[in-house]
């Protein structure tokens, strides 16, 4: 039996009075985020914001989203995304990094191929997974180096991406051993030969001391 029409009047009708602000907010997160899975991704986002916990939004739109495929993968800004979420963790399972990433409509394969380039087990030292995510982005281990600068800096968009050497140099130590290419005595060169700029920058690493060494060692 269909239950019966039931007549509201404006009077009876009470809007929550955070409700307008609340949907305003995640309105202006989809557009900057522009997520691959709208239904997924949202319900990540109302979860984390239950919890207080970061929430699965980029800081800006990257354009170059419009001309690529539903499932085009990982983006520098997503990888920010990963970032602000996990890294407080310091090391997190391999189970809440497929959720985090399934909640950003990436593809799985994307994570199971960069989760193979090491060999992780249950559990992930987040600093070492977001160098092998830049790897993916960059391509070489210099343009990765750049990508983790951009993406690890407190510095404003367009500034000088500065990060802490120490944070540097365990990142680019990291990858370098994994390229077999690259020896121990090379590495060791490379993070000697920037050292001297590091030092006149109170111990931080900025994109351009590094990127001109790009025709020494490769």
């Amino acid at each position: 039996m269909p239950l019966p029409e039931t007549m509201f009047c404006a009077q009876q009708i009470k809007i929550p009075p955070e409700l307008p602000d609340i949907l305003k907010q995640f309105t202006k997160a989809a557009i900057r985020t522009q997520p691959y899975d709208v239904l997924q991704w949202a319900a990540a986002y109302f979860s984390a914001l239950s919890k207080g916990a970061p929430l699965p939004v980029k800081e800006r739109i990257e354009l170059s989203l419009a001309t690529e495929k539903e499932d085009a993968g990982l983006t520098p800004g997503l990888l920010k995304v990963l970032h602000k979420q996990l890294s407080s963790k310091g090391t997190v399972t391999v189970v809440e990094l497929r959720e985090k990433w399934k909640d950003l409509g990436l593809p799985e394969e994307q994570l199971e191929a960069i989760l193979k380039l090491d060999s992780f087990g249950e559990e992930v030292e987040w600093m070492k997974f977001l160098a092998l995510g830049c790897s993916v982005l960059g391509g070489s281990l210099l343009s990765s180096m750049k990508q983790a600068c951009e993406i690890l800096t407190r510095d404003p968009e367009g500034g000088a991406a500065r990060i802490p050497f120490e944070t540097f140099a365990f990142l680019y130590s990291y990858l370098a051993s994994i390229d077999e290419e690259i020896s121990e005595a090379e590495t060791e060169a490379f993070l000697e030969g920037i050292k001297e700029q590091v030092e006149k920058h109170y111990g931080m690493v900025l994109i351009r001391h590094f990127l001109p060494y790009s025709f020494i060692f490769y």
